[in-house]
């Protein structure tokens, strides 16, 4: 028997992946989504959201795109920026379905093709940077401001969205240029502690639980918290160590004892 048959699951729910099926509507992330829509929405040029690792800055990237209709909405993801400006625009063109071979002034005319013929058809396109703090070259930055410059007098032609860590804006403030263009700034901040229990229980509920508000105890809980500070990732990483301990205790809940054991475990 798997852990979770024995808990009566139909499936694992503390995954550390960003399947927005597992999309949790704290405060915070809420707030981010809203932020996050209002800019593409009103097409305000630039975005910034922050956060610390693991505070499910790519599952709000992912949730992000699930709002953004593709009848009204061409988007490039591009999940790994650590790269050159060159493979970057390059890397943008593939994202957008776009024939991506040639010297740099061919695909900057054919971005601008792209964009002067979705504006026509009433589509927006947005670009996500994922991981931004990533970048390498402050070069690529310099050329992401560039792509602002794709506007007509009255809007962007472009909704730039960067996503990355809190060094991202130490990175971004001295390219004042870009600074000053990024409209819309948030900072994802860590679950308090019963966002945390809120939390557990709502991964339980979407993973099948028909006990989901009882299965951890509340000093459980408690404990997770104090003990992941908070931090989506590392509260899923903690909570799916503690199903696997309980299971192999025989356990009918997962207590403060599971909590510890599988904290060492992790330590």
């Amino acid at each position: 028997m798997h852990f979770e048959e024995y808990w009566g699951l139909q499936a694992a729910p503390f995954e550390n992946v960003p399947d927005p099926k597992y999309y949790f509507p704290s405060a915070r992330h809420e707030e981010a989504i809203h932020r996050l829509l209002y800019g593409v929405q009103a097409r305000k040029g630039a975005i910034m959201l922050t956060g610390e690792i693991g505070c499910g800055k790519t599952l709000l990237s992912r949730t992000l795109i699930q709002h953004l209709t593709k009848m009204k909405y061409d988007i490039a993801l591009i999940a790994d920026p650590s790269i050159g400006v060159a493979e970057l625009l390059r890397e943008l063109l593939y994202q957008l379905g776009i024939e991506d071979g040639g010297s740099k002034v061919e695909l900057l005319h054919r971005l601008n093709s792209r964009l002067l013929e979705n504006m026509k058809k009433g589509i927006d396109t947005v670009v996500i940077i994922d991981e931004a703090q990533a970048i390498k070259d402050d070069q690529v930055f310099e050329e992401l401001r560039l792509l602002l410059n794709f506007q007509l007098n009255d809007r962007f032609l472009l909704t730039l969205v960067l996503m990355g860590q809190p060094e991202l804006r130490e990175r971004v403030l001295p390219i004042r240029q870009l600074a000053q263009r990024i409209a819309i700034r948030y900072h994802l901040a860590p679950f308090g502690s019963e966002e945390t229990a809120r939390y557990v229980q709502a991964r339980l509920k979407r993973a099948g639980c028909a006990r989901a508000e009882e299965l951890f105890t509340k000093y459980a809980v408690l404990r997770i918290y104090q003990l992941s500070e908070g931090i989506p990732r590392n509260i899923n990483t903690l909570c799916d160590l503690c199903l696997l301990v309980g299971y192999m205790d025989k356990a009918e809940k997962v207590d403060v004892t599971v909590v510890e054991r599988a904290a060492q475990d992790l330590a």
